[in-house]
Formats: C-alpha cells, structure tokens, sequence
C-alpha cells in the first residue's frame, strides 16, 4: 500500500513509501524476557502447611497409626505427584478426602520438602516368611513376570528420586499389601501416566502369600 510519494533531483526520481516497509522488518522489537528461575520449595512453609497432617502421618511423618504411609525420608517428587494426584481426583484414598482441595501446586511442593528433609523410623520385619520376602525384593519372580522390586526401588529401599520412584524404608506392613492389592486388582492406577502400568503389571501375578512376605520384608529394609 502507497501512503506517500515526492519527486527529488533532477531527473524527478520518485520516492515511494510503502507501509510495507514496516511491516516486513517486523515492527518494533520487544525486549528478550528474562528467563524466568524455578522457584526453590520452602521447607519452614511446608512444616506449618503439614500440621493437619500430623493426625495421621506423625508430626515429623512418621505415622502411629495403622493402615496409613510413613511420609519421613519421602522423595519429594513422588510425594508432590501423589498428593496431586489425590488432590485432582487419580487418587482417591478416602482418608485423604478434601485434605488438599485448597492447596496450590507451590503449597504441594512444600510439604512435599518438608517431609523429604525428615528421617524415616525403620520397622521391625517378622522373621517368618522374611527369607521369600527377600527373594522376591531382590530377584522377583521369573517363571510369573514378577520383576524385582530393587530395578526401581533399589537394593535398600531408598526409591530413586531423581525418577520419582518411591522409598520403602520401613513403610508399615499392612500399608504396603493395601497398595499391592489395590495395583494387583486394578483399584490404584496412579503408574498409567508415568511409568506405563509397571506396579499393575508386576503385581497382577503376586498370590496374597507373596504380596505378606514382601510388605514383611521391606519394613525393616533399611
């Protein structure tokens, strides 16, 4: 589009302006945006967030109460992508119903810190049926599908927390066969998303027997 025009020199050269012009050099440049850091959890705001915690998970996550986790020692990847997904509903553990509604993705990930910087209290594993425990953990079983429990969980149950696989370090016994049960009869899912189903697949093929004897075992793991 010609918005203008005038005649210079002698030989009555026109000039012409387009608007054109503007436009294809791209107007004017915006200042580049500072990229913009991730912002570090704060464990003090994590301790006050967790005190409605403290009924059932213990004051410093070590739970007195049977039927729920011990969260002390917790990697904070796992713990802040569980509580997300009980708080958006892939999750639906009925003691923690409407625990976190209110809660942001920040508040999350304070607690979540919190209870990573606490020490886990390691349990007292039964010695019957600990050496199957055992087996089970380290090498799983092969003529079943059972993969061992230490490729992602490693050899003393610390998890791995870069991949956000959880600790076992003394998580009571009767939490875990309820998380085993729930993954083997498809009731919790929360591994469709991020690791393809593993827990389901490894537990679908675990007996009640098998499922004791390794809740048993990873209770004293340490």
């Amino acid at each position: 589009m010609i918005v203008g025009s005038r005649t210079t020199g002698s030989r009555g050269v026109t000039a012409v302006w387009c608007l054109g012009v503007f436009l294809c050099l791209g107007g004017p440049v915006a200042p580049a945006e500072e990229p913009v850091e991730p912002r570090e959890p704060d464990v003090a705001a994590g301790r006050v967030l967790a005190g409605t915690c403290a009924a059932c998970h213990g004051e410093d996550g070590n739970t007195l109460l049977p039927g729920h986790p011990n969260v002390a020692g917790q990697n904070a990847r796992y713990l802040l992508r569980q509580m997300q997904y009980m708080r958006d509903g892939g999750r639906d553990p009925k003691t923690m119903a409407g625990q976190l509604d209110a809660l942001t993705d920040e508040n999350l990930a304070d607690i979540a810190a919190f209870y990573a910087s606490q020490s886990p209290r390691i349990g007292q594993a039964s010695p019957e049926g600990i050496a199957d425990g055992e087996a089970i953990y380290r090498g799983g079983i092969v003529d079943k599908q059972v993969a061992a429990c230490t490729a992602c969980h490693a050899p003393d149950g610390s998890g791995n927390p870069l991949a956000g696989f959880p600790s076992l370090t003394g998580q009571p016994k009767d939490y875990v066969i309820a998380q085993l049960t729930d993954y083997r009869e498809g009731r919790r899912t929360t591994d469709r998303e991020d690791y393809a189903g593993m827990m389901r697949h490894t537990a679908v093929n675990m007996t009640d027997a098998e499922i004791e004897a390794v809740a048993n075992y990873v209770l004293g793991l340490h």
